[in-house]
């Protein structure tokens, strides 16, 4: 390792964190906990509101592309009734209630500040982008769109453009507050915003003419107001790039794609000295990291001399020195995944791109054991170090603007020319000190992919490329491509295209890279080509030239219905589940086959078309009988927020319940079936509860679990005989299965796992529905095993993954992990159906 790397990884990363715990009782110290990943820190059940499922799962998306004004763009906020509740105003913070006031103020300071609407929260609370930029013409606004769209469609042509480089203004976004309880870069860039909207300094009109500022001033309302790290749904929106499940995640992905930042700030916290990106390896391999590094790097420099020259020390303050993971560590804080923001704005042209970590803990158990003086303290340290952060970026843009432009526009070209990726070295990186090979990650990108047409599952991946602006083209007729013919109808994505990072981040299979760091932050597997239930084959080789393609604008529909005869759901896809519980709903009477899928009767064609339509299904005719009759199935879950977002995402009945909830009084006569995960302890339940838990499976309902507490409960009750076996708690990935069930029949052979479990032992009626595949089951991810040999990939291999009885299923997978392996989904849909009909 490069031995400017003095700080051994995780070990004196706990360390630095928690030193601060040695310095006097009144001084600060840092939050007692290192970085851990989001399902480590939240074990607890699942509570969010139906309203916010529906809210996210609707709401449409903002497109910021409008060129029929210039800038400002002013408009009156209707402000928001006070809310004493506001966790913001014990910190001494601006309330959320006070955000639409404070811009309007802004607004009118002169002619420098615009603010819009990107969208609204989970929560129902609106997203305000505000653009701080000197005024333009509608002509001038205009002329920038067009020198955008030049830098990303056509970046040879670009990257030759005087007009370009002497008249583009640097787009730069800071993106606030995504944590809901690390609150102050809100109020930084509030700050930041009123001295640009007055200041007459040369250097501040120079860069505001150079320049458009984009300020994501609450990125995460919901949480700000409650002072949790998740929005309404439970989500940690920091977590959710690749799936885009809630409105907030997609309104900063169409802020990225729209205005193509090349410098990104996002400012968190808390870590004690103030962390700032880049980081340490493992580093995506679909970046063009040589570019991203350079300017990431030098773009940290000037924030930790900023950070480090307010003054501020351990003595006097409890501030530490900032740190740069990338000089500073060995591992531990990586960009592997594209489910951060920056990590994620590296693929919309972002060439230096941060995490800020700053340095005062306030939140979780500090909130309420600490003085409200020393709290307002500490935020305002912390609103001070995101200020000092935010003006240094400033001052980098300012200077480097025209190598930062020429850098995007480097990414673009190598993506539309299908150039080789360029490895970080000393010689290619210079003036980056510690450059060595655990830094070098690339990836050979295929020709092209190809998907299979005709399915819910292909029609929603292509939807779901083009939000991300990933280019997909369709064969008008048979084509024939590295040796092989696909038929008419297919989709290519050319992986000669501007983002063909993105593209590859989230078609191909990923690496397993279990033996390159000993721990990661957080997932290390998330491919949708595997994961998403969709037909997707990469290409190596072949020529596009010439192929009868044809731009793809929006998502194809695929729902039909057979105009005659009894017809067949075959519930392999999370949008067929939504549709069956919208059949039930209705009253229409449905069958299970012997296959698993669902049998509609032809009398209740005219519902099925409209279920057809209204979730892009196909019901085709059959001459199968179903035998169990299916029904309305209302669950009582106990699970993560995730899962809870995505039962109510597939249409089913949920009340979330937990041990708390039982403990309270649980009316088991509204649910059918009970599905649990997490937050649901027997051994806690007052002797009432736990009575009336083991009466409700005594009477035949059936239990869905989950993992190990799902598994534990199972166990505690006597349902099915079956031993969980951990694997690995920090494991994670994308694995092979064999499907061998009817629960898990049609699945795709790929699942997703996060601390994965397996079931040995199994007694007489225990069915496998689904193995680990042989050998080593791990396809993308990060699995090793324990220290003592046990719990890896060998050790799984073979073994059972779900298991099924007549009165529980038991899944040690993650099928509805984060809301985002929409492939697996169905198994528990499955499994739902199957436990609500033996319950009779």
């Amino acid at each position: 390792m490069p031995t400017t790397r003095t700080v051994p990884a995780r070990p004196v990363l706990l360390i630095a964190l928690t030193s601060a715990l040695l310095l006097a009782p009144n001084s600060a110290t840092a939050d007692p906990e290192p970085p851990v990943r989001e399902s480590a820190r939240d074990q607890g059940p699942a509570r969010a509101p139906e309203s916010a499922a529906r809210r996210s799962l609707t709401a449409p998306t903002t497109s910021f592309t409008d060129t029929t004004r210039g800038y400002p763009r002013e408009q009156v906020l209707t402000p928001d009734p006070a809310n004493p509740a506001d966790r913001s105003l014990k910190l001494g913070l601006v309330p959320y209630h006070s955000i639409a006031t404070r811009l309007n103020a802004l607004q009118r300071l002169g002619d420098r500040v615009s603010v819009e609407v990107a969208g609204r929260s989970a929560g129902g609370h609106r997203l305000y982008l505000v653009t701080v930029t000197a005024p333009e013409t509608t002509a001038r606004t205009r002329a920038q769109e067009r020198m955008r769209e030049l830098i990303e469609n056509a970046p040879a042509t670009a990257a030759k453009s005087r007009e370009i480089k002497a008249g583009y203004k640097t787009p730069v976004f800071f993106n606030s507050n995504i944590h809901g309880n690390e609150w102050e870069g809100t109020d930084a860039s509030l700050e930041i915003i009123e001295r640009l909207a007055t200041a007459q300094d040369a250097r501040t009109k120079d860069l505001l003419a150079h320049s458009r500022l984009y300020f994501n001033v609450t990125a995460n309302p919901d949480g700000r107001i409650a002072g949790t790290r998740a929005n309404a749904n439970g989500f940690d929106l920091n977590r959710d790039f690749v799936t885009a499940s809630q409105p907030e995640t997609r309104a900063m992905r169409q802020i990225e794609i729209d205005k193509q930042p090349a410098v990104m700030l996002d400012l968190h916290g808390y870590v004690n000295g103030t962390l700032i990106e880049p980081t340490t390896p493992p580093h995506g391999e679909n970046y063009e990291y040589d570019l991203f590094l350079k300017n990431t790097y030098a773009n940290a420099l000037g924030m930790e001399a900023a950070v480090d020259g307010l003054g501020y020390t351990p003595a006097k303050d409890g501030v530490e020195p900032a740190q740069i993971p990338f000089r500073d560590q060995e591992e531990g804080w990586d960009d592997w995944p594209p489910i951060f923001t920056p990590q994620y704005a590296a693929f919309h042209g972002a060439v230096a791109a941060h995490t800020v970590e700053i340095p005062l803990a306030v939140n979780n158990s500090l909130y309420d054991s600490l003085p409200v003086a020393e709290l307002r303290r500490r935020s305002a340290v912390n609103t001070a170090v995101a200020a000092a952060a935010v003006t240094a970026t400033l001052d980098f843009v300012r200077e480097k603007r025209t190598a930062l432009i020429a850098d995007q526009i480097e990414v673009f070209r190598r993506g539309a020319a299908g150039a080789a990726q360029v490895p970080v070295s000393e010689e290619t990186v210079p003036g980056v000190p510690g450059i060595g090979p655990e830094d070098v990650y690339t990836t050979d990108f295929p020709r092209a992919y190809v998907m299979a047409p005709g399915s819910t599952a292909t029609a929603r991946l292509v939807g779901h490329l083009l939000a991300n602006d990933v280019r997909v083209t369709r064969a008008s007729r048979d084509l024939r491509l590295g040796g092989r013919t696909y038929p008419k109808g297919s989709y290519v994505v050319d992986m000669r295209q501007p983002k063909r990072g993105l593209a590859n981040a989230l078609l191909a299979d990923g690496r397993d890279i279990s033996d390159k760091v000993s721990v990661m932050y957080d997932i290390s597997g998330w491919s949708l080509g595997r994961l998403w239930g969709a037909r997707v084959t990469p290409v190596t080789s072949g020529s596009l030239a010439g192929a009868p393609l044809t731009p793809v604008r929006a998502a194809p529909r695929v729902g039909h219905v057979a105009p005659r005869g009894d017809l067949r759901l075959r519930l392999t896809d999370p949008q067929e589940i939504a549709a069956l519980n919208s059949l039930l709903r209705q009253g229409v009477s449905v069958r299970r086959a012997p296959d698993g899928s669902a049998i509609v009767p032809a009398s209740a064609r005219a519902l099925a078309t409209e279920a057809a339509r209204t979730h892009d299904v196909v019901l085709d005719a059959t001459g199968l009988e179903g035998t169990t009759a299916l029904r309305r199935t209302r669950v009582a879950a106990a699970v993560t927020p995730g899962e809870l977002f995505a039962l109510r995402e597939m249409g089913f009945e949920v009340t979330p319940v937990s041990t708390a909830v039982l403990n309270a009084g649980f009316d088991w006569s509204s649910v059918d079936v009970l599905f649990v995960s997490a937050g649901l302890d027997r051994d806690a339940l007052t002797s009432g509860a736990r009575a009336a838990l083991d009466a409700f499976l005594a009477a035949g309902h059936g239990l869905v679990g989950r993992g190990l507490t799902g598994a534990q409960l199972s166990a505690d009750t006597g349902l099915l005989a079956a031993k969980p076996v951990a694997g690995n708690g920090d494991a994670n990935g994308v694995v092979r299965v064999v499907n061998s069930g009817p629960v898990t029949a049609g699945a795709p052979d790929h699942g997703f796992v996060y601390a994965p479990v397996w079931f040995t032992d199994l007694g007489p009626g225990v069915r496998v529905e689904q193995s680990y595949a042989a050998g080593n089951p791990l396809v993308a991810g990060h699995w090793r095993p324990l220290p003592d040999g046990a719990g890896g990939p060998a050790a799984a291999a073979g073994q059972a993954a779900v298991v099924s009885g007549p009165r529980a299923v038991l899944f040690g997978t993650e099928p509805l992990f984060r809301d985002h392996p929409k492939g697996e989904f169905a198994q528990v849909g499955r499994a739902l159906f199957t436990m609500s009909a033996s319950s009779g």
